[in-house]
């Protein structure tokens, strides 16, 4: 078999920021040998300049596998032959999905690598608060002084609780899968979801308003959008019970974190377990790092091995579907299907690498 030349090979970029300033691998998990061993593939990395992937360097590319970077419209060249955009996880707001799909470029995500590691997380946060975990092991870092005042740190006992959740995506249902043996009561605030799909996690549906202040522990598991930047705000922070807890592991902004460090600090509600920010890093004098009714993680609670390993596993599937002509899973912008641009690269692909090819 005759190896393609450069120009006839499917081109793959991937973000530089996967990558070590060594240049070994960040994430050796993320396993690119389906992509590497293809003689009809070519791999490179491509540096984004100050936090964005340009025009320039992606115009000769098919796809893009991207980490952090941002992805706007200044990213894309109108006669780029870049027909994917596969993120490394779920969240897309480093992504100008209009652009993407003005252009006939498809979007997708990782739902199936992240969900059952991401609502781990949050089972992780939840228990954690509720039984005081942090303030225990100092206690018990304290010798018998610390000891002395177990009585004082009561936890929060789980059964006949309830635990709301703001969004019910892939996550927000694995998480009421996973914690149904705990004999909580589930509630939830979704307008996409229907009533059939909730009967079947066993979920009350209730009004935005109602989730706040029934949830005593309330997780977010809604994707950041313009609608739901600051949806938990100081008039819904007011209206949760003092003993309740609230869990953000989506994006930080969704969260108007100002509020929640006022709601913390006069302890207005019980605690907050945090895995994401408004600003990431935080500033180091930001006072939510002084608190300590709130658990905080650096974005990356449910990084594990296999967490990684899924997620990349995703992209690359994603990535040989639309070398196939093929609409990969996790497409988030479905209205791509039908431009013009996108079924033109798609049947190209299908007639140069599909199984007939």
């Amino acid at each position: 078999m005759v190896s393609p030349k450069t120009e006839d090979k499917f081109r793959i970029a991937l973000s530089s920021d996967f990558l070590r300033p060594d240049g070994g691998p960040s994430y050796p998990m993320f396993d690119l040998s389906a992509l590497q061993s293809d003689e009809r593939i070519q791999l490179e990395y491509v540096s984004p300049v100050n936090g964005a992937m340009t025009s320039e360097a992606l115009k000769e590319f098919d796809a893009l596998i991207l980490l952090s970077a941002q992805f706007s419209r200044h990213s894309i060249d109108p006669e780029s032959k870049l027909s994917l955009v596969a993120r490394f996880g779920v969240g897309y707001d480093t992504v100008d999905v209009d652009a993407c799909t003005e252009f006939g470029i498809g979007l997708a995500i990782t739902p199936d690598g992240v969900r059952r590691p991401v609502a781990v997380s949050i089972i992780t946060l939840m228990l954690a608060l509720t039984s005081k975990l942090m303030v225990k092991d100092q206690l018990t870092r304290q010798g018998a002084a610390g000891f002395a005042q177990r009585s004082e740190h009561m936890g929060f006992g789980l059964i006949g609780k309830t635990l709301g959740s703001l969004g019910v995506g892939n996550i927000g249902a694995e998480l009421f899968r996973l914690a149904a043996p705990l004999d909580l009561q589930f509630i939830a605030h979704d307008p996409y979801l229907n009533e059939t799909q909730a009967r079947e996690l066993n979920v009350e549906l209730v009004s935005l308003d109602e989730l706040f202040l029934r949830s005593d522990i309330l997780s977010i598991n809604c994707p950041l959008t313009e609608s739901t930047r600051h949806i938990v705000s100081t008039e819904q922070l007011a209206m949760m019970k003092p003993t309740a807890y609230l869990i953000n592991t989506a994006r930080g902004p969704v969260v108007d974190q100002t509020a929640l460090t006022k709601a913390l600090q006069e302890q207005r509600i019980a605690g907050a377990g945090l895995d994401v920010l408004e600003t990431e890093p935080p500033p180091l004098e930001d006072p939510i790092l002084q608190l300590d009714n709130v658990i905080l993680t650096p974005h990356a609670l449910c990084w594990t091995d296999q967490c990684f390993a899924g997620i990349g596993a995703a992209d690359v599937k994603a990535a040989l579907a639309v070398m196939q002509g093929q609409v990969p899973v996790g497409l988030v912008n479905q209205e791509v299907i039908e431009h013009p641009n996108w079924q033109k690269k798609l049947a190209n692909y299908r007639s140069r690498f599909g199984e007939n090819a």
